[in-house]
C-alpha cells in the first residue's frame, strides 16, 4: 500500500482544522502518514529547539536520535541547506548518523511555519533502499506546506 497524498490531505486538513498548535499538527501528521504507507519505518519530527540543533519529537517507530546538530546527518543536512534530502542508501550519505540500523533509505524535508521560519524537519525512514521518489517528495511538501501554513510562533 502507497500513500494516497490527495487524500491524506484532506484528512489531515479535517483532522487539523482550526488548530495552530505545531506539535498537535506534527503528532497528526505523523501518525497519517506512518500508517498510510507500508514502506515508511520511521516516521518522525527533529524540532529546532536551539540555534542549529534539532531534537526529536513528535514520531512513530522505533527511538530514534535524541538530538542532532544542524551539521549532522541527513536531518541536519535539510535543516541547514533548506532543501529536501531523499538519500536512496543511507551507507553511501557521508556522515549518515545510523538512528536504527534497519534504515536503508531515507528522505527529509524541512519545515516552515507560515512566517517562513524553520520550524522542524520530517524525517521518514524505510528499511527499502531507493524507497522515495520525487513524487514523495513533492507530496510530502504539499501536505507539510497546507499544515504549518497557519501555525506561527508567538
Amino acid at each position: 500500500m502507497q500513500i494516497d497524498y490527495p487524500t491524506l490531505a484532506k484528512t489531515l486538513a479535517a483532522l487539523t482544522e482550526g488548530v495552530d498548535d505545531e506539535i498537535a499538527l506534527m503528532a497528526t501528521m505523523v501518525c497519517e502518514l506512518h500508517h498510510a504507507d507500508e514502506r515508511f519505518d520511521w516516521t518522525g519530527f527533529y524540532r529546532v529547539t536551539a540555534p542549529e540543533m534539532l531534537t526529536i519529537g513528535p514520531y512513530q517507530g522505533g527511538h530514534g536520535c535524541l538530538s542532532i546538530p544542524f551539521s549532522r546527518g541527513v536531518c541536519g543536512a535539510a535543516a541547514r541547506t533548506g532543501k529536501v534530502q531523499m538519500v536512496d542508501d543511507v551507507d553511501a550519505f557521508a556522515g549518515h548518523i545510523a538512528c536504527a540500523s534497519s534504515t536503508r533509505s531515507e528522505i527529509v524535508l524541512p519545515v516552515r511555519d507560515g512566517a517562513g521560519r524553520l520550524i522542524a524537519v520530517l524525517d521518514i525512514d524505510s528499511d527499502r533502499p531507493a524507497a522515495f521518489s520525487d513524487a514523495d517528495a513533492e507530496g510530502l511538501g504539499g501536505l507539510i506546506a497546507a499544515t504549518f501554513a497557519r501555525s506561527s510562533a508567538a
